[in-house]
């Protein structure tokens, strides 16, 4: 993996411009650093999404942080090559010579996808095997995002539920009217910290995390033409262009490949 300068840069200028533009209008960061308001919406809208998620799922999310902040190298390419390797050796040798080769596939889904090629797997059964298997890691993702989701739909009401209970303190002084606005200021930081942490982390992350599932659901279906192609003996010249379908026009590559008839 490598750092996601993209989610890197977003956030600084999301929190920088709002940063900038209270400065600009004379306030000071340290009005809106209120650990109470705080307190209120991180915990609350921790505890609602425990409430409305599986515990499981909600782990499940947690680790899915990693790919917000950090982008998975999926080389379509690098796959590719790999693949018209072991079709050029099927061609040669045979099917049965890549079961040895294949205990060398750093990927698990490109692993089995061979195994079951090189077992002799029905094309139409392996077909299903795979696509099942994709469309269950598409599913975890998707509930793990809607995780992140939720959140964002709970935190801004837990804001506004702080800034009522600010108010229900200010409103026990009233006594003392010089304070009165300064105490209104500060319950409404509630609000803001909740209405913040939705639209700038939750909901962008919810949409990355869709982002890098369906990047690496495209990978797997390239690996999985792959395998087909491989079972069904087809030739690499037409293994390559079936998976270049995959590949931005711009990134690929036509080398010649042997055509042993």
């Amino acid at each position: 993996m490598k750092i996601d300068w993209g989610t890197l840069a977003g956030l600084l200028l999301a929190f920088g411009g709002i940063a900038a533009g209270l400065t600009l209008e004379g306030g000071s960061l340290y009005e809106i650093l209120q650990p109470t308001a705080a307190l209120i919406v991180f915990g609350g809208t921790s505890g609602a999404t425990l409430v409305a998620e599986p515990l499981p799922v909600v782990w499940g999310a947690c680790r899915q942080l990693t790919v917000v902040f950090a982008e998975p190298r999926y080389q379509l390419e690098a796959a590719i090559e790999e693949i018209i390797s072991l079709a050029n050796q099927a061609r040669r040798h045979g099917i049965v010579s890549l079961d040895k080769k294949i205990q060398d596939i750093a990927d698990p889904f490109l692993h089995k996808a061979m195994a079951l090629a090189v077992d002799g797997t029905d094309p139409k059964d392996l077909r299903g095997i795979l696509e099942n298997e994709i469309d269950q890691d598409m599913g975890r993702r998707e509930a793990e995002a809607q995780v992140f989701e939720s959140a964002g739909g709970f935190a801004p009401t837990i804001g506004i539920i702080g800034a009522i209970l600010g108010l229900i303190q200010v409103m026990k002084h009233l006594e003392n009217i010089s304070e009165v606005g300064k105490g209104i200021a500060v319950a409404f930081v509630a609000t803001i910290y909740g209405v913040g942490i939705a639209n700038l982390v939750l909901l962008p992350g919810a949409r990355k995390i869709l982002a890098r599932a369906r990047q690496a659901e495209t990978v797997k279906f390239l690996m999985l033409e792959g395998a087909i192609g491989l079972a069904e003996g087809l030739n690499p010249r037409l293994i390559r262009s079936r998976l270049e379908a995959f590949v931005e026009p711009a990134n690929r590559e036509s080398p010649d490949e042997p055509d042993d008839r």
